[in-house]
């Protein structure tokens, strides 16, 4: 399994090859604040790791393994962010408590907030109640 930094790492590689079509060191260092070289070391980690094939000067592409666990990666942070946005967490925190809590909740604490999402998705007046509660405990 990887770790907390892996998976940020190959969430970001994944996004990128997504919308760019390609993934760059430079590229990912901007968008995660790191040094290049940092990127560098972690890319030949990923590399030994299997989840990239990494050639020096040629640039990377993700293995079968590195693509699906991207996806799955990019899915838990899409989740949160929707659970977060759901039960009323201001838009301007949403993404900051999504980084924070990301890697600290399970596999099935993942789905069990999918099955909430889904819960509410298919009931708008689920959601309109749920405002109700929270307009009262704010009057509190």
């Amino acid at each position: 399994m990887p770790t907390p930094s892996m998976e940020d790492y190959i969430e970001q590689i994944y996004n990128l090859i997504e919308t760019k079509g390609y993934a760059r060191v430079s590229d990912i260092a901007e968008a995660l604040e790191v040094h290049p070289s940092s990127v560098t070391k972690m890319v030949q980690k990923l590399d030994k790791d299997e989840y990239l094939n990494y050639e020096k000067y040629r640039g990377f592409v993700l293995t079968a393994k590195g693509k699906k666990i991207g996806k799955r990666l990019v899915f838990r942070h899409e989740l949160l962010e929707e659970f977060l946005e759901i039960i009323g967490v201001e838009k301007d925190n949403i993404y900051n408590d999504v980084e924070g809590i990301e890697h600290h909740l399970s596999w099935n604490s993942i789905d069990r907030i999918g099955d909430l999402v889904n819960y509410f998705k298919t009931d708008s007046a689920r959601q309109e109640e749920l405002k109700k509660v929270q307009a009262e405990s704010v009057k509190e």
